[in-house]
């Protein structure tokens, strides 16, 4: 009796424990059951997205140069040369009325060059847009600046939102400029989403809601938007009678959006397209949410059966044994694991290793790719002060016994001759040799001046003129000096390419900030295109033809300056030059330390 009662505790926490584990169970298998059901909606809703991505990339291209092809007509150009002869805009007003009928894309209209409507499509309607003014839209001054422009926004003048695609009209011979724009309806694209159940909504580059299959999203901002960008929108009137301002976000926070009716949806955010639009899509959760609990509900169900029916069969020797086996099995799988931690721990401590090793060679072989391409004009660099220095010697030997006096000047050019190409070699030598790890305190501008002393050769072999902007003192980093005279060597040899010789100008400037020191090499070239500029930074990408690189040269400097605990920032503007910025935190000194304190 005594024994049965003290198993019988036993026996209700063994219940216990079993209560517990097959509700974990539960919960796991409805977790999973959520997960399965999620990932159906997601990839729903990412063929929502592709397919509706395509149809509104399509209905935009039907109409995308019909703006240019429709300026180059000679009564386009004949109203933009006499506006006020009104058979002739008569005649333009009746050729954009044709055009629009027969390409059913809405409205067209040309704009003068102040941004005065002269003609229209509409022009017999009451709403018509000629003589009105939008010299305040986009369309109209990205056209007059670029050639083109694009924007969504709601008619000042119909009050019916639109996709406004616009071209610059030119005549070189009469001297005539003017903006072709056509109006594009994509609301029906919204009516198909919503017939078909889909909530799709689509934002601008500010991310504003601007097409949406459900009504309670337009014209509402994901996040709030900053002061400045509300002006922006006000002043070209994109969200007429709208209030962005007071508009609730629909992202408060970065939440999910909401549909009504279903609560939480799940959110997709597409890639950018078009002007910086983005397609939304959102799925209501609940079915996920119901796999999940019915699915938690069966499994508890039949595990709670299964437990009664195994537990009737059971006695208390077999489960003593299955008790120790699971034990066994346990601690067997323990140092099992144990030993496969240890083994990987150890092997990432080897591929760490290689990897830096493999890190510093590729470092090492910039270096003498850096050195090869500089070859030539080092060679350029030393002949011209051998040469020099061969005629002040053959001058002064003729000039021992006739003139002492000019005789020690000529010794004294030659020597600092000779001094010059032993400054050169000094530098390649520091420049060639493998640094070691460890980084300690170096002087920016000593070497910023090594990397102009390297770079000077091939700048003045391509006539490329090299400027030093160093400030009035000298600020501290935290580096090694090879290292980041190789990553300066490397920005300098790059703005040096790309500038055009002869007229090219680089500057190395250096600016020291209140907690970093900022070494900034600029150039006049045609800068970097907006495609490309993303992975400049990328291994073995590289614009050169040829083969004249192995496109490692910017992903080792950008790598070097993260060692160091900087950061590598390229930017440029097309037609405007480039800009690479090494930022590192500034060292101070023990005076300025000691003046802190």
């Amino acid at each position: 009796m005594a024994r049965r009662g003290a198993l019988l505790p036993r026996l209700r926490s063994a219940w216990r424990l079993r209560l517990m584990l097959v509700t974990i169970g539960a919960l796991l298998c409805g977790a999973l059951a959520w997960q399965l059901v999620i990932a159906e909606l997601r990839q729903g809703l990412e063929q929502e997205l592709l397919v509706s991505h395509r149809a509104l990339q399509t209905e935009i291209d039907r109409f995308r140069y019909l703006p240019r092809v429709t300026g180059e007509d000679a009564r386009i150009h004949a109203a933009l040369n006499d506006p006020s002869d009104a058979a002739t805009i008569d005649a333009a007003n009746r050729y954009l009325q044709k055009i629009a009928a027969q390409t059913g894309s809405g409205r067209l209209y040309l704009l003068n060059a102040a941004g005065v409507t002269i003609a229209a499509s509409n022009w017999t309607e009451p709403d018509s847009y000629v003589g009105h003014d939008y010299s305040f839209r986009p369309y109209f001054t990205d056209a007059r600046a670029t050639g083109n422009g694009a924007v969504y926004a709601i008619g000042v003048t119909t009050g019916e939102p639109g996709y406004f695609i616009s071209a610059r009209v030119d005549d070189p011979g009469l001297g005539l400029h003017g903006v072709m724009v056509v109006k594009i309806d994509l609301r029906p694209l919204e009516q198909a989403w919503a017939e078909t159940g889909q909530h799709i909504a689509v934002t601008d580059k500010d991310d504003v809601v601007f097409l949406s299959s459900v009504p309670a999203w337009r014209y509402r901002p994901l996040t709030r938007l900053p002061g400045a960008t509300l002006d922006r929108l006000d002043t070209s009137r994109l969200y007429e009678r709208t209030d962005l301002g007071s508009s609730a976000p629909l992202l408060p926070n970065g939440s999910a959006l909401r549909i009504e009716g279903d609560g939480r949806a799940m959110t997709l955010r597409g890639t950018p397209f078009e002007t910086g639009w983005r397609l939304l899509a959102a799925s209501p959760t609940w079915p996920a949410r119901a796999a999940a609990a019915g699915t938690a509900a069966l499994v508890l169900l039949a595990a709670l059966l299964g437990l009664g029916l195994a537990d009737m069969r059971r006695h208390r020797q077999r489960f003593i044994a299955l008790r120790l086996r699971q034990t066994e099995v346990m601690e067997r799988k323990v140092r099992q694991r144990t030993a496969e931690l240890a083994r990987e721990v150890e092997a990432r401590r080897q591929v760490e290793a290689d990897l830096r090793a493999t890190q510093a060679t590729l470092v090492q072989s910039e270096k003498m790719a850096a050195l090869g391409r500089m070859s030539a004009a080092i060679v350029h660099e030393v002949s011209q002060p051998l040469a020099a220095m061969e005629a002040t010697l053959t001058a002064a030997e003729f000039g021992l016994s006739r003139a002492p006096e000019q005789t020690a000047a000529r010794l004294q050019s030659a020597r600092g001759l000779i001094r010059r190409m032993q400054r050169m070699t000094k530098h390649l030598k520091n420049f060639s040799r493998r640094e070691a790890a460890p980084l300690s305190p170096i002087s920016a501008v000593d070497v910023a001046r090594s990397a102009l002393a390297l770079a000077q050769p091939r700048a003045d072999a391509a006539g490329v003129q090299l400027q030093f902007d160093a400030p009035a003192d000298s600020p501290m980093v935290e580096a090694g000096h090879a290292r980041l005279e190789q990553v300066l060597m490397n920005l300098l040899h790059n703005a040096i390419e790309a500038v055009e010789p002869g007229h090219g100008e680089v500057t190395l400037s250096i600016e020291r900030g209140a907690q970093d020191v900022t070494l900034l090499v600029t150039d006049n070239g045609p800068g970097i295109a907006p495609d490309v500029l993303p992975r400049v930074t990328e291994p073995f990408f590289s614009t050169k033809i040829g083969g004249e690189g192995l496109g490692l040269g910017l992903a080792i400097c950008f790598e070097v300056v993260q060692q160091f605990g900087g950061r590598l920032d390229i930017r440029s503007a097309p037609g405007r030059g480039a800009e690479a910025a090494v930022i590192l935190p500034l060292l101070e000194s023990d005076d300025e330390r000691e003046a802190a304190e």
